[in-house]
C-alpha cells in the first residue's frame, strides 16, 4: 500500500480473500457459523412497524421534540433497517433469496427511496471488488476528495455522506435494471403513495429527514468512514468492538463480515473469539463518535484515505 496522488494503491489483492483461506485452514469448524438469523426477519417487522407508526404522531409534535426524537430514535431506527437491508443482501434472514429479497422490499418502506435491491448489486461489489477503482462505488470519486478538503470541506461531506452514498453510483458504475431492481421501485412508488394517502405526507417526511440525519453525522454513521478509511497505513479494514454494535447487528465487525460475508451478524463475535488470533494484532476503532471527530479533523485523514486497486490486480 503507499500514497500515489489523491489515494492509497495497492499491487495486491483484497486481504479478505487469503485471510479466509488461512482462517479455513486453521479452523475449519468456522464452516459451522454459517447460515441464517433465524430472528432477523422479527427484527425488521417489529422495527418497519415501529417507524411507520410512530411517524403519524412524531411529525405532529412541536419542532423541539419532533427534531431530538428524529435524531435520536427515528435516525438510529432508520439506520438499523439500513443495515438489515445489508444482512438480506447477504440471503442472511432466509435460505431463499426469494424470501430475503421479499423481506428486503418490506424492509425498504421506511428508508421512503427504493434502494434496497441496487443496494445489494453494488455492495456485493464493494466485497468481491473491493477497491476496485471502476466498480466499487464505495470509495470516495476524486472529484469529492478534491473538492471536500480541510476541516469544513470534511465537516460537509460528512453532514451530506448519505447523498453521496445514494448518487455516486449512478456516475461512476451505472448498471442495467434487471426484474428484481424495477419490482422495488414499482413497490415503494405505490407503497409510499398509499402511506402517504392515508397517514399522512407529513409523516412520509418525517420518515425522509429520519434517513438524511440517520446517514448523516450520527453515532451509527460513522461505520460508514470507520470501515475502510484508513487509520493506520499499510491496514484496509477496521472493526469496532464497541456497544453501538447493538443497534447495528454487528456490523462493526467488519474484518470478520468481510472475510466470512455468509456469516450472520449474530455470529461474528463467536468467529472472532474462535480465530482470534487473526484479528487480535489488527488495529481497531475504539469508538465510532471518535471516527467522525478523527475523521473532521485529522489532517492527516481526508477523502483520500481510501485503497484502490485495478481490475487486473483484483484478479490475481
Amino acid at each position: 500500500m503507499e500514497k500515489k496522488g489523491l489515494f492509497y494503491w495497492s499491487d495486491d489483492r483484497e486481504p479478505h480473500f487469503r485471510r479466509r483461506k488461512e482462517i479455513l485452514a486453521a479452523h475449519p469448524e468456522v464452516k459451522e457459523l454459517y447460515g441464517t438469523d433465524s430472528m432477523l426477519w422479527l427484527k425488521i417487522i417489529v422495527m418497519v412497524a415501529f417507524q411507520l407508526i410512530s411517524a403519524s404522531f412524531i411529525a405532529d409534535l412541536a419542532w423541539y421534540f419532533y427534531l431530538p426524537i428524529c435524531y435520536i430514535v427515528g435516525a438510529s431506527i432508520t439506520h438499523t433497517i439500513f443495515l438489515a437491508i445489508h444482512e438480506l443482501s447477504h440471503d442472511l434472514a432466509f435460505k431463499s433469496r426469494f424470501a430475503n429479497n421479499i423481506l428486503c422490499l418490506f424492509a425498504n418502506i421506511p428508508i421512503v427511496f427504493p434502494y434496497a435491491m441496487s443496494f445489494r448489486t453494488y455492495h456485493l461489489k464493494h466485497h468481491w471488488e473491493q477497491g476496485d477503482q471502476d466498480n466499487d462505488v464505495d470509495l470516495p470519486t476524486s472529484g469529492e476528495a478534491k473538492t471536500f478538503k480541510g476541516k469544513l470541506g470534511k465537516f460537509l461531506w460528512a453532514f451530506n455522506q448519505i447523498l453521496f452514498y445514494a448518487l455516486r453510483p449512478m456516475f461512476v458504475h451505472t448498471i442495467k435494471l434487471d426484474k428484481w431492481h424495477k419490482i422495488n421501485i414499482i413497490f415503494q412508488i405505490l407503497a409510499i403513495a398509499v402511506y402517504g394517502y392515508f397517514v399522512g405526507w407529513d409523516a412520509v417526511l418525517y420518515l425522509a429527514i429520519c434517513l438524511f440525519l440517520g446517514g448523516s453525522i450520527h453515532p451509527l454513521a460513522a461505520h460508514f468512514i470507520a470501515e475502510h478509511y484508513v487509520f493506520k497505513e499499510g491496514q484496509e479494514t477496521y472493526s469496532y468492538y464497541g456497544w453501538l454494535n447493538v443497534f447495528s447487528l454487528n456490523v462493526g465487525y467488519h474484518n470478520e463480515h468481510h472475510d466470512f460475508p455468509n456469516i450472520p451478524g449474530t455470529r461474528l463475535p463467536k468467529l472472532r473469539k474462535v480465530a482470534h488470533e487473526f484479528y487480535d494484532d489488527l488495529f481497531q476503532h475504539k469508538s465510532w463518535v471518535n471516527v467522525t471527530w478523527q475523521f473532521i479533523m485529522n489532517p492527516s485523514i481526508s477523502l483520500g484515505s481510501r485503497v484502490k486497486r485495478t481490475n487486473s490486480i483484483r484478479k490475481k
